[in-house]
C-alpha cells in the first residue's frame, strides 16, 4: 500500500470505528465512543504508521497499537477539558458538558485502560520496550499538564521552562508515536532514537505554531476566534518572548493590558498585538518554529531508511507545519 496520508488515515479511522469499547454501563462507554468519533487529524497514530512504514511494506501490524496512542491522546484531552472547564472540543460539547465531570473522569480512566489493552498482543520481543517507553511518555504528559497549570498562576515564566513544559505536554507523545513505530518495525536503536528526537522537535514547532496562529491566524481557517490566548492572559511563546525583549516602558504597557479587566476582548487583543508588532514577535516566533523544524529534519536525515519513504514522512510533516488551523 502506498503510504499516502489518505490511505493511512482511512485504515486508522476504520480501526477506530470497528473497535468495541464496551456496552454496560452505557454512561461509562458512550462518552468514549463520542470523543473518539469527533475526529481530528489522527496525527499521532499516523506518525507511528509512517515510522513503521520506513522499514516494512505492510503497515497492518502497527495500526492496532497506533490506535492505542490515539485513545491515550483523547483520554488526556477529556481530562484536560475538565481542568480547563472547556465547553467545546472540535466544535462539539465536551464530554463533561454533555454528561458531567464525574462521568468524564471515569470514562477517561477507562480510556487509559483500553489503550494498554490494545498493546497486550505485541510480540514478546517488542512488549517491554514499548511499555517502558509508553509509561515514560504518559508520565511526562501528566508532568507537562501540571506544569501548565502551575505556570498559569505565576506572573512570569522563563522561556526555558515554557519550552520544557510544551515538550512534555505535547511533543513527547509525537516522539513516542514515531519511537513505537520504529520499535515494532525492528529499527536499530540509533534510528529509533533519531525518530523519537525528530518527533519531539516537530512537536515543539507544532505547539509554537499553535501559539502563533492563536494571535495571527485567519479566524475562518483557524476555527476559533483569534486572540483567545491574549484575552485569557495565557503564557505562550509570543507573550514570554515579548516580555523578554521589551523595553521597560513596553513591559509596563503589556502588564497593564494583561491586568486590565475592564478592557473589551477586541481592544485588548488589538493593543497587545500592536506591542507584538513593534517588537517583531511574529517574525521571531516563525524563526523559532523553523529552528525546531530544521532540528527535527536533521534527526530524520540520520535515519538509515529508504530515502523515498523518508521523503513521504518529511512531506507529511511539512504539510502539517504549513497548516492554518
Amino acid at each position: 500500500m502506498m503510504l499516502t496520508p489518505a490511505n493511512i488515515l482511512k485504515k486508522i479511522n476504520i480501526e477506530i470505528k470497528q473497535y468495541h469499547y464496551g456496552n454496560h454501563p452505557k454512561n461509562l462507554y458512550q462518552p468514549i465512543a463520542y470523543i473518539m468519533d469527533l475526529g481530528g487529524k489522527r496525527l499521532r497514530p499516523m506518525l507511528a504508521a509512517y515510522a513503521f512504514g520506513l522499514y516494512k511494506n505492510d503497515i497492518a501490524e502497527v495500526i492496532k497499537p497506533a490506535i492505542a496512542i490515539e485513545i491515550f491522546h483523547n483520554f488526556t484531552l477529556m481530562h484536560d477539558d475538565i481542568m480547563d472547564n472547556a465547553p467545546l472540543r472540535r466544535g462539539k460539547p465536551t464530554v463533561h458538558e454533555k454528561w458531567d465531570n464525574n462521568i468524564a473522569i471515569l470514562s477517561g480512566d477507562v480510556m487509559l485502560v483500553k489503550a494498554y489493552q490494545l498493546l497486550e498482543d505485541l510480540k514478546s520481543e517488542h512488549f517491554k520496550k514499548v511499555f517502558v517507553a509508553f509509561n515514560a511518555c504518559a508520565a511526562g504528559v501528566c508532568e507537562g499538564q501540571q506544569l501548565d497549570m502551575d505556570y498559569s498562576k505565576l506572573e512570569t515564566v522563563s522561556m526555558t521552562d515554557y519550552l520544557e513544559m510544551i515538550r512534555l505536554k505535547t511533543a513527547i507523545l509525537l516522539g513516542f508515536s514515531l519511537q513505537m513505530g520504529a520499535i515494532l518495525a525492528d529499527a536499530s536503536e540509533a534510528d529509533t532514537n533519531h525518530l523519537k528526537a525528530f518527533g519531539e522537535a516537530i512537536g515543539i514547532a507544532f505547539q509554537i505554531t499553535d501559539d502563533l496562529l492563536d494571535a495571527y491566524g485567519d479566524a475562518d481557517k483557524f476555527g476559533k476566534k483569534v486572540g483567545g490566548d491574549i484575552v485569557e492572559n495565557k503564557k505562550t511563546f509570543l507573550s514570554i518572548k515579548a516580555m523578554e525583549i521589551a523595553s521597560k516602558a513596553e513591559k509596563q504597557a503589556l502588564k497593564t493590558l494583561f491586568e486590565n479587566t475592564k478592557l473589551s476582548a477586541d481592544i485588548k487583543v488589538t493593543e497587545v498585538k500592536k506591542v507584538y508588532d513593534k517588537l517583531k514577535i511574529k517574525h521571531i516566533t516563525q524563526a523559532e518554529i523553523n529552528v525546531y523544524f530544521e532540528k527535527g529534519l536533521q534527526h530524520l536525515s540520520k535515519v538509515k531508511a529508504d530515502i523515498f519513504r523518508k521523503g513521504l514522512l518529511k512531506n507529511f510533516v511539512t504539510n502539517l507545519m504549513q497548516r492554518e488551523n
